[in-house]
């Protein structure tokens, strides 16, 4: 590891945090809270934080744990360019520790957000949690990757390699509950921000002289203009970058493009010259295991709840066929999970070494629970143990719900990505759980003949749970307000942006319309199953990619 030499400087957060040097240095105190203060209006761009970090990490190329964001304002000859150290902003309530199923990213007692890349399966889900971009996919190890405020140097008293090179002395580190060292005193005397506190995450990264047009994620295109821009947050594998869609002006700041100020047209009244790449870590197979996950478990909750309520007659043929078809559905899922893994290899840490306040955690509990629950039933069925139906049965709801609808929660822990945040979509899920249950139960009609009640109760369902769909997809998750600008950026790039032809189109139109249309004609009902199936991809895979493509850099 290429190791900065502190010999001959003496930065460390031990020596440097007082003020005075001639005061004592105490002995640290046992409620350490380690923090960064960044001056903006000292920083000169220099790019050696950036720099030192990456020499002392040996931080892959193409990606970053500290990046200076630059960004450029006003019309010649009267312009401004705007620096910004940026990095994890170590948060006191960090939700990338929250989500990740395995603990690999953790909160120490000093208050730094620390990760074991040991412990990683890469399933990126802490990139969707953070906010502010701060979380990377390390190239060559796969696993998640960040700042760690240089912890093998924090720990033996020094200070960080992007401390002890900053020429400017901009970035001071140290204990923010220390009130006589350095970071606190400047605290207590500075006017301070922090970047986006309304997520409710506490960042111990504070700015001082911060710009709102870089604090401000969306107020500026992500368009290369100049020198070195290099952002691509919505770089999708394959696909050159491509000029943002036009939105609604963020209040408060100008829409950046072209503006007649004085009769002269301004090309870029404020415009990002640089920041750093943040791929969309999320793709084509999370939409399609929400599909796969709600064929699954929504024809094994439709046939339970059938059955154990006594709506329609219990049929073998009917239980053994929707049983193998919920099973391979499932297997389908876990094959779409696991194969979307940086660590395919790793899965079963999620078992092994699990963090239950992660949703993806609590989901895999799901998804095995009503896997076995499902292949006991088919055995038990295939077998003709029939005093096991009734209690195999009545467990399958309970799971089959919960593997409907965890993923709602998994999404809400998702805080990066702020249209996932709606309280509608549990219930969202559990409908097209239905939705999709039927539409499976359909197709196993064309192949099994179910009991004449049963096939009169799924198309009813079928056409109930399209019908309620609708309903909340176009008066529920977008014709209401949104709790963020963000959010709503999200939703006007479904509804009237990149991805409108997914919703238009795929969704509503194949997906709700046709299947309707083909509901009134006799024997067409496992053609409108899957045209449902088609379009609830594309609704999903709108869903998932948009917010992603919203930067938080």
């Amino acid at each position: 590891m290429g190791c900065l030499d502190d010999t001959q400087s003496g930065a460390s957060i031990v020596s440097s945090k007082h003020l005075d040097p001639g005061v004592p240095t105490p002995s640290a105190p046992a409620d350490v809270n380690y923090g960064f203060v960044i001056d903006q209006g000292a920083c000169i761009g220099c790019h050696a934080c950036s720099t030192a970090c990456k020499s002392e990490n040996e931080v892959p190329l193409g990606v970053y744990r500290t990046w200076v964001k630059t960004t450029e304002t006003g019309a010649y000859p009267d312009t401004q360019r705007h620096f910004q150290v940026t990095r994890c902003n170590h948060c006191q309530n960090p939700p990338c520790v929250r989500i990740c199923p395995t603990s690999a990213m953790y909160k120490r007692d000093d208050g730094i957000v620390e990760f074991d890349s040991s412990a990683c399966i890469g399933c990126k889900a802490c990139i969707q949690a953070c906010p502010y971009d701060a979380i990377h996919i390390d190239p060559n190890l796969g696993t998640a990757s960040k700042c760690h405020f240089c912890s093998h140097r924090t720990d033996i008293g020094l200070e960080p390699a992007c401390v002890v090179v900053c020429p400017e002395h901009a970035i001071l580190a140290g204990d923010l509950n220390d009130p006589t060292s350095e970071i606190a005193q400047v605290l207590a005397r500075s006017k301070v921000t922090v970047r986006k506190p309304e997520q409710g995450t506490s960042p111990k990264l504070f700015y001082v002289e911060g710009s709102i047009v870089n604090l401000h994620p969306t107020a500026t295109p992500r368009t290369p203009t100049t020198f070195a821009a290099t952002d691509v947050l919505s770089l999708h594998p394959g696909e050159a970058p491509q000029p943002p869609a036009r939105h609604p002006t963020v209040q408060g700041l100008p829409e950046a493009g072209p503006i007649q100020i004085g009769g002269r047209r301004a090309e870029h009244m404020v415009q990002v010259g640089y920041n750093a790449q943040h791929r969309v870590p999320w793709h084509w197979p999370v939409p399609a295991y929400l599909v796969t996950k709600g064929l699954g478990s929504g024809v094994a909750l439709i046939l339970a709840v059938a059955w154990v309520t006594g709506l329609v007659p219990f049929d073998r043929a009917t239980a053994l066929a929707g049983g193998i078809f919920s099973l391979v559905m499932m297997a389908a899922t876990t094959a779409l999970l696991v194969a979307d893994l940086e660590k395919p290899e790793r899965f079963l840490y999620i078992l092994a070494r699990p963090n239950w306040d992660s949703w993806l955690a609590r989901g895999a509990v799901f998804l095995i629970g009503l896997s076995a629950t499902t292949t006991a039933w088919v055995a038990a069925e295939y077998l003709g143990w029939t005093a096991l139906r009734g209690p195999l049965l009545a467990l399958t709801i309970p799971l089959a719900v919960g593997a409907a609808i965890y993923t709602a929660f998994l999404f809400g822990q998702a805080e990066g990505r702020d249209l996932w945040q709606s309280p509608l979509l549990p219930p969202h899920l559990l409908i097209q759980a239905l939705m999709m249950g039927a539409a499976g139960l359909m197709l196993v009609g064309a192949v099994v003949d179910l009991p004449q009640e049963l096939a009169a109760g799924v198309q009813w369902l079928f056409a109930a749970a399209l019908l309620t769909d609708l309903f909340v997809t176009l008066l529920g998750e977008f014709a209401m307000p949104h709790a963020s600008e963000v959010a709503a950026r999200a939703a006007h790039d479904i509804t009237h942006g990149r991805y409108r032809k997914h919703f238009w189109i795929g969704s509503i139109g194949v997906g709700h319309v046709v299947p309707m249309v083909l509901f009134i004609v006799p024997g067409l009902g496992p053609v409108a199953a899957l045209a449902a199936i088609a379009g609830l991809y594309a609704f999903e895979y709108a869903f998932v990619m948009a917010p992603q493509d919203v930067p938080n850099s």
